[in-house]
């Protein structure tokens, strides 16, 4: 999976982030619950943006900006179980000044593919519209 992050990143980094699936994120089977997956691909997303040197936080107050999600998607592979502990790679395929698409593959500690997905952001203001991200941070997103 690694090769089809790096296929496809319009950015050379990929970050990498760890979990273990506690008891509340399964159900009775002990299996992930699917929303999760989305939770799990934005512990990836604050790890890819920590890498770059800057948190959500930092930029939000710094800029006056937000990412939203504007698509998701998630494609389930074999199910993630209780007490797993998983992989969750993450890289950028497609940066521009208002928007961002990262990349997500999760697998588990022993190399089990569990799902692959994509997230689309788009950079907006306090007021809900569509901004330009600044220069110094795109730069950094780009891991440069």
């Amino acid at each position: 999976m690694k090769k089809i992050l790096h296929q496809a990143a319009a950015v050379a980094l990929i970050s990498e982030a760890y979990v273990r699936v506690r008891y509340a994120e399964t159900d009775q089977m002990g299996i992930a619950y699917y929303a999760n997956y989305l939770v799990w691909f934005e512990v990836g997303r604050n790890q890819y943006c920590r890498d770059c040197g800057f948190s959500y936080r930092d930029m939000e107050r710094d800029t006056g900006l937000f990412f939203i999600v504007a698509d998701a998607s998630c494609r389930y592979k074999t199910p993630a179980k209780y007490e797993d502990e998983l992989i969750i790679r993450t890289g950028i395929r497609e940066l521009s000044r208002r928007t961002v698409r990262f990349g997500y593959e999760i697998e588990r500690s022993d190399g089990e593919k569990i799902a692959t997905g994509e997230t689309l952001h788009v950079f907006i203001n306090q007021q809900g519209r569509p901004s330009s991200l600044p220069e110094p941070y795109l730069t950094r997103l780009r891991g440069k």
